[in-house]
C-alpha cells in the first residue's frame, strides 16, 4: 500500500513533538502540581532522643547546603512553616523541630519537666549537637525567639544570620496583650496563674490567628484546630502556664540579646505582621537600633504571617539568605 510522503513528514513530527514533550496532553498547571507536590514530598519526618526526651523534626534539601533552623512559637508547632519548607529546601538544608510541650514532640507533664525557656534551649541545642550543626541561620518566630536568641548567644560562631518573624526582644514590643501575664508575674498567686488559662483556650488560639487578618478566608482550618489538639491534651494547660511564668526570664535577657546584636552585628531580617495583637511594630523597629545590619519588613496582617504572606515573606528570605556567610 502507498503511503502520502505528506502523511509521513506529518506522523514523524508528532512523534518528535511527544517525545520532547510527553506531558504535552497536560495543562500546565497540571505540570506545576506536580512540582509542587515532589517538592512537598521532599520533606522528611524524624524522631531522636535527646536529653531523654523524644523530639520531633521536620528535614528538608540537601544536606551538604547551608543549614537553616526554624523555631516556632505558641501555641503552634513546626507545622506553621509547612509552606515555607519546601521553598527554602530547594537551595538550603532545613531543620525545623517541635519544642517540648508543642506537637508531636514528648510533653512530659509539669511536675516531671522544667519548663522553663532555659530547658527548651538546652533540648534544641542537644538537637544541634546530635546533627552535628556547624554553622546555620536561626528563624525565630515567637516562643522561638527566646530560644533562638540564648543558643545565639551560647553560638556566636555557629550563626550565620538571624529571621525574625514576630520575634521579640525589646520591651516596646510588647502590647497591652501582656498585661494579665505581667501582672503574674508580679505576683504569681494561684488566681492570677488560673486567670491566664484563657491563653489555652480555642477562642484565644483563634484570635492568634484571625486578629488583624484583612482576609480570614486565607487561614486554613487546621492550623488552629491541630494547635488546639495539643493544647487539650491532659495536663498542657499547666504545661503552658509554667512557660508564661517563666517568660520574664525572656524579658530579662532582652539587654543581653541587644548586646549580641551591637557587638556581632549579624546579618538580620525581620518579617512582622504588623497587625500582631501581642509583638509590636516596635518590637521590630528596634533590631535597627542595635544592629546597622537590621533590615525590617513589615505585612499588613496579624501574628500568623506565613499564613497570609508566605510568598513575599519567602521571597524575602531567600533574598537575604543569598548573602549570608557560609
Amino acid at each position: 500500500m502507498m503511503i502520502n510522503k505528506q502523511y509521513l513528514k506529518l506522523l514523524l513530527a508528532c512523534l518528535i513533538t511527544l517525545g520532547a514533550n510527553p506531558v504535552s496532553g497536560q495543562s500546565n498547571t497540571q505540570v506545576n502540581s506536580k512540582k509542587e507536590i515532589m517538592k512537598t514530598e521532599q520533606i522528611h519526618y524524624h524522631n531522636i532522643k535527646v536529653n531523654g526526651l523524644n523530639v520531633f523534626y521536620r528535614e528538608a534539601g540537601s544536606k551538604d547546603a547551608p543549614v537553616v533552623l526554624l523555631l516556632h512559637g505558641f501555641p503552634t508547632s513546626s507545622f506553621m512553616f509547612r509552606n515555607l519548607i519546601p521553598e527554602l529546601s530547594e537551595k538550603y538544608h532545613v531543620i525545623a523541630p517541635d519544642l517540648p510541650g508543642f506537637g508531636y514532640s514528648d510533653a512530659p507533664a509539669h511536675d516531671q519537666f522544667d519548663y522553663t525557656f532555659d530547658n527548651l534551649t538546652k533540648t534544641v541545642q542537644a538537637l544541634i549537637d546530635e546533627l552535628a550543626l556547624k554553622r546555620f541561620a536561626v528563624y525565630v518566630f515567637d516562643y522561638g525567639a527566646p530560644v533562638g536568641f540564648r543558643l545565639m548567644l551560647a553560638n556566636p560562631e555557629k550563626i550565620t544570620g538571624v529571621i525574625s518573624q514576630n520575634g521579640n526582644a525589646y520591651e516596646e514590643g510588647l502590647s497591652k496583650g501582656w498585661n494579665p501575664i505581667q501582672k503574674y508575674w508580679q505576683d504569681p498567686s494561684a488566681e492570677n496563674r488560673n486567670n491566664l488559662k484563657e491563653f489555652v483556650s480555642l477562642k484565644s488560639t483563634k484570635f492568634q490567628y484571625f486578629e488583624g487578618v484583612s482576609d480570614p478566608a486565607l487561614i486554613a482550618p487546621e492550623t488552629y484546630t491541630l494547635d488546639q489538639h495539643f493544647l487539650d491534651r491532659p495536663g498542657n494547660v499547666e504545661i503552658q502556664l509554667d512557660l508564661l511564668k517563666d517568660y520574664r526570664t525572656n524579658v530579662a535577657l532582652y539587654p543581653e540579646f541587644q548586646a549580641y546584636f551591637r557587638k556581632y552585628k549579624p546579618q538580620l531580617l525581620a518579617v512582622w505582621g504588623s497587625e500582631d495583637p501581642y509583638f509590636l511594630p516596635a518590637g521590630a523597629e528596634g533590631y535597627k537600633k542595635d544592629n546597622p545590619n537590621a533590615i525590617v519588613k513589615f505585612y499588613k496582617t496579624g501574628h500568623f504571617a506565613l499564613e497570609t504572606h508566605m510568598k513575599e515573606i519567602s521571597q524575602d528570605i531567600l533574598t537575604f539568605l543569598a548573602g549570608l556567610p557560609q
